[in-house]
């Protein structure tokens, strides 16, 4: 579907969205006059886009988290910290058993699933908010579905279980591509990103995914250098030109000099400038100061009262 779509240089002045059919047409025209994005549902619950920027708490089970905050196996300890996220303001909870921090060895299958599904099925009848599954593995990704959670996040974009799309498709439940670079790149980081994530985009409809429900993330972190994340947060806004929402991920990354508890500040920051360049959630592990953050940026961007 996106096959059409090309980018004229100099990049990133100026795109030129060309196309055949009428999907592509109207696509077009979304993008260029900024139309608001459709409404999706996940667990229940509707995230309309564009009304507000929305939070994605990370819960990680994984013992060996890059940023220290990994509950492991501690089944009670896990389901704690989900209803504490949620109380801070959470929309989402994103879950996952396996550390996707550079240098990092994977997991099995059957490990990770031993780590999530215990509260994956505690908490899907609990909480007001939907469950996201974090993983990478179609087997995984179905018994998480089936056991609750209503989204899907892929740090591979596809890439690593193309299967994962046919499990996303057959729940109707929404994906999330992530742009994960496994190779240098000294050209245009931005080309490279959005090149990618189209590939991704065209993978997921080709599965039966619905337009409406694949969301986009650049990959903060994932193969690229400080300045080329720095530059992908400035730039985030170009990114609308594939027609999906955003997510972004910057959470306690990237900012090397800093210990992870002294990282809180420079998130902030991150979080802000990304919402007023277009990012539509924000994947976080400090929700409660992250909240604060996004309804004042709302405010200023999107005209929305304070607090709500």
């Amino acid at each position: 579907m996106l096959n059409d779509l090309y980018y004229a240089k100099p990049y990133p002045h100026r795109y030129l969205i060309t196309g055949k059919t009428v999907l592509q047409y109207q696509w077009g025209l979304a993008v260029e006059n900024h139309l608001p994005l459709a409404t999706i549902r996940c667990g229940g619950v509707e995230f309309r886009w564009g009304e507000r920027t929305y939070v994605m708490g990370i819960l990680n089970l994984s013992p060996d988290s890059f940023s220290g905050d990994g509950v492991g196996d501690n089944i009670d300890a896990a389901i704690a910290k989900a209803r504490r996220l949620v109380a801070e303001g959470a929309d989402i909870i994103d879950i996952g058993g396996e550390s996707t921090r550079p240098g990092c060895q994977p997991i099995s299958a059957d490990d990770e699933l031993r780590r999530v599904m215990p509260v994956i099925e505690s908490l899907a009848g609990e909480l007001s908010v939907p469950l996201s599954i974090d993983t990478y593995k179609s087997v995984v990704a179905s018994r998480a579905l089936e056991a609750g959670a209503g989204m899907i996040n892929d740090v591979w974009g596809l890439k690593r279980d193309p299967e994962l799309a046919r499990v996303a498709a057959e729940a109707g439940v929404p994906i999330i591509l992530m742009n994960n670079l496994q190779h240098t790149v000294s050209g245009d980081i931005m080309t490279e990103v959005i090149s990618g994530l189209e590939k991704s985009i065209n993978q997921a409809t080709g599965a039966g995914v619905a337009w409406q429900n694949i969301i986009i993330d650049p990959g903060i972190g994932f193969g690229k250098r400080v300045e080329q994340n720095l530059e992908i947060i400035r730039r985030l806004g170009e990114l609308r030109v594939l027609g999906r929402p955003i997510l972004l991920g910057t959470s306690r990354k990237f900012m090397v000099s800093q210990p992870f508890d002294q990282r809180l500040e420079a998130t902030a920051a991150t979080v802000a400038i990304g919402i007023a360049n277009g990012a539509n959630m924000v994947r976080v592990h400090d929700v409660q100061q992250m909240v604060r953050v996004c309804r004042m940026s709302d405010a200023i961007m999107r005209g929305s009262q304070i607090g709500h």
